[in-house]
This record gives C-alpha cells, sequence and structure tokens, in this order.
C-alpha cells in the first residue's frame, strides 16, 4: 500500500470465539483523502464488523488501522458514524440535537457560535424549515438526514456509513443519496459506506470494495468506477459503462463470492485485485499508481 495513504488497514482478521474460524481475515486496504469507498458482500461476511472497528467501536484479533499517519484507538470525533437507525435524542430538537454534537467537537464555543454552524448543515440537508421540530414530529427520510447533518457538523476526518439509507422507501432512499452526492462533492469528506444496493454503490463510490463470502472472508477485490465523477439517477444509466459495472458487481455477488471462498476460483494474495470492469476492451486499461503496471480488467461471464 502507498505510504501517503489517507487510511490504511493492513492484516485485519476478527474472530469471536477461539476454535472458530474467522468472521474474515487478511483484510488489506487503503484510502486516499476525500475517496467516497462502499463495501459490499453478503450478509456474515463481516463488512459491518469492519467499519466498527474502523470507527473504534470493536477491536479486531489481530492486524491495524492508521488513519492520518495514526493507528486508531477507540472512538474519535475524528471518525463520524451514521448508521442504519437515526439514533436521535427524541427529546431535543433538530437544531439542538446537532448543537449537541457540535459542542461536543468545540466546547469552547459560544452558544451563537454552535446554532450559526450547525444552521448551515440543516441547511446542507434541506431541513432548515424543520429545524425547531423534534424526532417524533419527522418522517424516517428526515430524521436520517439529522443523522447525516450531525455527522457531518462534527467535520470528522473521515465518515463510516452503516446502510445508512437501508430502512428507507426507494424514492426517499433516492433523494438522500442526490443529497450525499451533493455534499461529498462541496466538503471532499472521506467516506466509507456499508451497502447492499449495487446500483446505490455505483452512483456514490469511486471505489467499490467486494468480500468473498464468510466465514473466512476476505477483500477479493476493488473495482475502481471509472463513471464520469458528476453523474445522477437520472442519467447514469445511459453511459453503457453503467451496464458493465453493474453486470460485474451483480456476478460477483450471485456466483464469484461463493466460489472464491470456497476456492474455487480466483488467486487470493494478500492485496485484493484492482479491476476496471467499465472500461471497453478497446479502452487501453491505465496503470496501476502504485506499481504503473497496467491494471487488470475483468469482466463478468
Amino acid at each position: 500500500m502507498s505510504t501517503k495513504a489517507f487510511l490504511k488497514v493492513e492484516g485485519l482478521s476478527k474472530r469471536y470465539q477461539p476454535g472458530q474460524p474467522p468472521v474474515f481475515e487478511n483484510i488489506n486496504f487503503s484510502l486516499e483523502q476525500g475517496e467516497f469507498v462502499c463495501v459490499i458482500g453478503h450478509s456474515g461476511c463481516g463488512k459491518s464488523t469492519i467499519l466498527n472497528v474502523l470507527a473504534g467501536l470493536e477491536e479486531p484479533s489481530s492486524g491495524g488501522v492508521i488513519m492520518a499517519g495514526k493507528e486508531t484507538a477507540g472512538p474519535s470525533l475524528d471518525r463520524g458514524v451514521v448508521f442504519q437507525g437515526h439514533a436521535l435524542m427524541p427529546w431535543l430538537t433538530v437544531e439542538q440535537n446537532i448543537a449537541f454534537a457540535v459542542k461536543s467537537r468545540h466546547p469552547s464555543w459560544s452558544r451563537q457560535q454552535i446554532a450559526q454552524h450547525g444552521a448551515r448543515f440543516i441547511e446542507m440537508v434541506g431541513l432548515t424549515g424543520a429545524a425547531q421540530k423534534k424526532p417524533a414530529e419527522l418522517s424516517g427520510g428526515m430524521k436520517q438526514r439529522v443523522g447525516i447533518a450531525r455527522a457531518f457538523a462534527v467535520e470528522p476526518k473521515m465518515l463510516l456509513m452503516d446502510e445508512p439509507f437501508g430502512a428507507l422507501d426507494a424514492l426517499t432512499r433516492g433523494v438522500i443519496q442526490d443529497e450525499l452526492v451533493k455534499i461529498c462533492a462541496a466538503t471532499r469528506q472521506t467516506v466509507f459506506m456499508v451497502t447492499h444496493d449495487v446500483d446505490e454503490a455505483i452512483l456514490l463510490a469511486d471505489k467499490v470494495m467486494l468480500m468473498s463470502n464468510g466465514p473466512k472472508a476476505r477483500i477479493a477485490e476493488i473495482m475502481i468506477n471509472t463513471l464520469p465523477r458528476e453523474r445522477t439517477r437520472e442519467t447514469i444509466h445511459h453511459d453503457p459503462q453503467f451496464y458493465r459495472i453493474r453486470n460485474h458487481l451483480v456476478d460477483f455477488l450471485v456466483r464469484r463470492s461463493k466460489t472464491i471462498q470456497q476456492g474455487g476460483e480466483g488467486v487470493l494474495g494478500d492485496q485484493p485485485l484492482i479491476v476496471r470492469p467499465g472500461l471497453d476492451e478497446t479502452d487501453p486499461p491505465p496503470p496501476d499508481p502504485q506499481t504503473q503496471q497496467p491494471l487488470r480488467r475483468i469482466h463478468a461471464v
């Protein structure tokens, strides 16, 4: 891995019971600052556990995590977390929920400074008109927007999102995805997100990490999203790359994640394969920035 990577995960494994196989093992990857990375895989492969380790909420059985040149230990405001449940304090308004988080980051700020700072992020998620409402007065989508605004308001170095839109209806999920794209473009936030939604990963992510089935799950591939960064839900499917990428991800989930776990396909070394299935065969693969060797291109069959 590059020594200049913002986040480096090396040799990570997690075993809950002695004598039992690990949920995942030998997890190695890196993130650059400002990257949006999604991880997908079947239930039980350890996606959320990896996120919890990055957040400092769980200890790995082996391996380590280095962020901004320092080894992580325990929770930190430098790593904001958005879970599937909004986890808002029901007795506080939207403004107060966000102010509570901002005050933990800036305890010396005045009430006015906290309110002004929070208002910027409330506006960013389109909830200015609901700032004085309590969670019971909000829809599910609005509650999740508050959770996202709260996470961004503490200005973490990295944002961790564990299926944040999984409980929302398709229309609401799409609206919030669009808002998240705009916010990340404006803030250049580094994001690590767990999702089961292939289309969501293609829309949001710069890279998609594909995990084989557990136990002994591994990151089998890291797929580079070669679609133009300025993409929207309305136009993304018009690009021929979209279907090549989608077919590759679906094929991995339906077939290859299982055969890789069983040792029937692929060669898994210490590092995952880097793939760019969106590129057509007539397009020369760009060099790996670390090795300057052509990147391997794998297509779904």
